[in-house]
């Protein structure tokens, strides 16, 4: 039978719907959601171990300044920002089950290569690669996912994969702690084995997804013909994908309706803002904890309880957004996590407080970040301005990340870091205000849509108008 051929109706009606409810999307919670999390934990572990190094003694090994780190981190961005909309452009083109395991093996021997440099120069090299290799990764991913999950369930699996980096965070602290145990060995530092062990997992990892990584429901292999009908009706009756594949084709066109699409503009501000946040936690928190009189091994170990709950409240609040379609009150809430917490690292001189802050910081900054990244993909229509969204707005992360590794790494000194602190209180509050403005405005216009339904059929309404269809209901 054809991977898309219909059913027999009369065994379709037969079958318990809510059971095959059911079965499709634990099959794909079994097959796509964990390959897709695994991508992503071992992209941000192999980005901001970096961090982790740092405080084994990697700065000091190579001899540079705070002034070069930063230019180290910096450099990293300039090709991963260029990536981030041909990569989403061509995904579909040479397809996700090649593109996305490439993509980990390249950035895997970069990765490890890191271990391996002896002066400043080459670790400069190896972040211009590591960037240009992960580049495009993470909107690839999303766009991935909103390829075999409805409109409906797709935070929850976002969340799960991007929560992923919350683990990261803790992880890695942990895991760095032992292997730093491991200075000496072979003649390598500590810092050195975290670059080197690590990388060779993703590679490892790359190996094995190229083989089982579907490219899409039509031709995943441990659905049966049924379950792929089911699964791309269901996608089209919630509007995640095209009712018709073959007219979905690029066009610049669809690129610049994203680019002045009004929620795609205020969420990339939003996703700036929130980037600056994440990155700036994600390179150097570990540092900050450091700087709370915590040292060595402590250090590591002390930075990962803030990220435990960072993890907790992302899979919590998904399913809660999921279940109710609330992904601006989502993003709104977390706003205020991020300007309670650094609020309280700015207002006080205790330590411990500063510590007790870092989970609010920490868990507002990695718990609202998929929601905002869920809302522009639900909300973009069709497939191509849907994947330029989506760049658009993960380029504008990377320019948060590039802001934050000066304010942290540079321009702010440790460890009272006073005026990044100010900066990101201004930015939670700018983030609050703009995922305010936007869940208005699309509650402004799925009103306008429900009275053009009144006067207008269907049938009579322009084609390709995506989103701004009259039948395409934005989520709030």
């Amino acid at each position: 039978m054809d991977p898309l051929e219909k059913p027999d109706q009369d065994d379709l009606l037969e079958k318990d719907r809510a059971v095959l409810e059911g079965v499709v999307w634990r099959k794909l919670d079994r097959w796509v959601l964990p390959m897709c999390t695994a991508f992503y934990f071992l992209a941000f572990f192999d980005r901001a171990n970096i961090g982790n190094a740092r405080v084994a003694g990697m700065q000091t090994a190579l001899n540079i300044s705070d002034y070069q780190y930063t230019v180290a981190l910096t450099l990293t961005y300039v090709p991963y920002i260029a990536m981030d909309l041909p990569a989403s452009l061509i995904l579909k083109w040479i397809g996700p089950n090649i593109f996305l395991p490439a993509m980990a093996a390249s950035w895997a021997i970069v990765a490890t290569m890191q271990g391996l440099v002896t002066s400043y120069t080459g670790l400069l090299i190896c972040r211009f690669f590591l960037g240009l290799s992960e580049g495009g990764l993470f909107p690839a991913l999303v766009l991935y996912l909103s390829s075999f999950y409805p409109r409906e369930r797709l935070q929850t699996r976002i969340t799960t994969y991007f929560a992923s980096g919350s683990l990261t965070g803790a992880f890695s602290g942990l895991l760095a702690a032992a292997i730093t145990n491991m200075n000496g060995i072979g003649g390598k530092p500590g810092w050195a084995w975290i670059f080197i062990l690590e990388g060779l997992f993703t590679f490892v990892f790359s190996i094995f997804s190229f083989l089982v990584l579907p490219r899409s429901p039509e031709t995943a292999r441990f659905l049966s013909s049924e379950e792929r009908y089911y699964v791309v009706t269901k996608l089209k009756s919630s509007k995640a994908i095209s009712d018709d594949d073959d007219k979905d084709i690029f066009s610049w066109i669809e690129v610049w309706r994203a680019f002045r699409s009004p929620q795609v503009l205020m969420l990339c501000v939003v996703v700036f803002f929130g980037g600056t946040m994440l990155y700036g936690l994600a390179y150097f928190e570990p540092t900050i904890v450091a700087g709370l009189g915590y040292a060595g091994n402590k250090a590591q170990l002390m930075s990962v309880p803030p990220f435990v709950l960072a993890f907790l409240a992302s899979i919590i609040s998904a399913f809660i957004s999921d279940r109710y379609g609330c992904r601006g009150l989502t993003a709104i809430f977390f706003a205020i996590w991020c300007i309670i917490g650094f609020s309280m690292f700015y207002a006080t001189t205790s330590q411990h407080v500063q510590y007790a802050s870092l989970f609010f910081s920490v868990t507002g900054a990695y718990a609202g970040a998929p929601v905002a990244l869920t809302w522009i993909a639900n909300n973009s229509a069709p497939h191509f301005r849907r994947a330029s969204g989506i760049a658009f707005v993960f380029v504008a992360s990377s320019l948060g990340g590039i802001l934050a590794t000066w304010l942290l790494g540079y321009l702010s000194p440790a460890p009272k870091y006073t005026a990044a602190t100010i900066t990101f209180i201004a930015i939670s509050i700018g983030q609050f205000v703009f995922a305010s403005l936007n869940l208005l405005y699309l509650w402004q216009m799925n009103r306008a849509k429900a009275k053009t339904r009144l006067s207008v059929a269907k049938h009579d309404e322009l084609e390709h108008l995506g989103d701004r269809s009259a039948w395409f209901v934005y989520t709030l």
